[in-house]
């Protein structure tokens, strides 16, 4: 940044906590056609001042003192403006300032900047933000702080010393030490990003350390179940009450494409009239907090019907009866178990499932489908076109065998 018109001078100033004749030692600092006045704590009086060149008159022990300090006050502005230069970082009398009262970039600590934005994170849970929102903020500032333990020995780094190397063995630490897949690896330095661009934008740090990173997702083959394992798994006949229960609320998401958590939150007054005269269901996405308006498939209205008497959700107002998550997801692995499906049943599949057997394989349009599943963009849609083009080559790989054994 092109600086005008520095300036540092020092001057005498009355203050109320010294006597009449004595006032107290300041400094002014001036740039870019901005002061800034800065008491140095220092009395000083009035008669043994040289107001023409800002210092102590006569060659006493104390002016001697008093003159000396203000040329190290002097040098320390001056050091701390090439410091600010030499960093490409603003110049301005307010930095010059904090420079000045020990306020430096240096003395800025990772770990606390990343507590202070969880703290106003915090703040704004269930306004902003969601509860998995905080929570995952929460548990990367732990990890980042084991990390800094693991590394540097130490309770804190200053956050000048971010950079390449940091980073690139901060991935290194969560696939070896604590065994994260690559995917959940970016996910955590995704939020240690987050607190890096607050750093940069306060003009904090010179150069972001993530630059060289590549930030580098690999694609997941997301499973889902097929026309035939979804008939499979609702026609099997289930002795267990609690294991029919699981099913219904699985098979319930299988035909709305609501995640977990909003299949749990559904109320009945969600339920309402749509547009066409038939019933939908009106609900926000808890991840992303956007509106989606659902019209319901009879096989989910049928399951709406069956749970109607339920004691939980006609006290709660609840749709479904929904179990916690871990136990839902280890009831379905019994449930594929049972009737034959040879895949790891969790209950996110189901909405995978929507995506592509219920919609997009009946000729649902992509944009449609991106619409039901609340999604901000057509981008987060498009990798479930991709597995219907795996489906497709494989169905076309058996016609293939069949025509070359005719």
């Amino acid at each position: 940044m092109i600086e005008r018109s520095f300036g540092l001078i020092f001057f005498l100033k009355q203050s109320k906590d010294v006597h009449k004749n004595d006032r107290t030692v300041y400094t002014r600092i001036t740039g870019n056609k901005k002061t800034k006045d800065i008491s140095l704590i220092y009395p000083w009086s009035i008669e043994r001042w040289d107001i023409k060149l800002g210092r102590a008159m006569g060659t006493k022990a104390d002016a001697k003192e008093l003159n000396a300090f203000l040329e190290t006050i002097r040098f320390k502005v001056l050091e701390g403006r090439r410091t600010l230069m030499e960093f490409n970082s603003e110049i301005t009398v307010e930095n010059l300032k904090n420079i000045l009262l020990g306020q430096t970039n240096e003395n800025r600590k990772l770990l606390k900047v990343f507590e202070d934005h969880n703290q106003q994170m915090e703040a704004l849970v269930g306004k902003e933000f969601s509860e998995g929102t905080m929570e995952r903020y929460i548990t990367s500032l732990a990890h980042t702080r084991a990390y800094i333990l693991w590394k540097y020995k130490k309770e804190d780094i200053s956050i000048l010393d971010l950079n390449y190397e940091f980073i690139a063995d901060y991935a290194f630490w969560f696939k070896t030490q604590r065994n994260c897949a690559h995917n959940t690896t970016m996910k955590y330095l995704s939020n240690l990003k987050k607190i890096v661009l607050i750093c940069i934008k306060k003009g904090w740090i010179p150069k972001d350390p993530f630059l060289e990173f590549k930030m580098v997702r690999k694609e997941v083959k997301r499973e889902v179940l097929s026309k035939e394992e979804l008939e499979m798994i609702s026609k099997k006949v289930l002795h267990s009450v609690r294991l029919d229960q699981v099913r219904d609320i699985f098979l319930f998401s299988c035909y709305t494409g609501l995640a977990y958590v909003d299949v749990k939150n559904l109320q009945r007054s969600q339920l309402t009239i749509g547009v066409d005269g038939e019933k939908w269901i009106f609900t926000e996405r808890k991840k992303t907090d956007t509106t989606t308006h659902i019209p319901i498939l009879p096989q989910a209205m049928k399951l709406i019907k069956k749970y109607e008497d339920h004691p939980e959700c006609e006290n709660q107002g609840k749709v479904l009866p929904v179990l916690s998550n871990q136990k839902m997801n280890s009831y379905l692995k019994e449930i594929a178990d049972l009737s034959g499906v040879k895949k790891d049943l969790t209950f996110h599949i189901a909405r995978h499932t929507f995506a592509t057997t219920i919609t997009l394989a009946n000729g649902v349009p992509i944009e449609t489908v991106s619409k039901l599943l609340g999604h901000k963009s057509l981008k987060q849609t498009q990798h479930y076109a991709k597995i219907l083009d795996n489906k497709i080559s494989e169905d076309m790989k058996k016609l293939r065998d069949k025509m070359e054994r005719v």
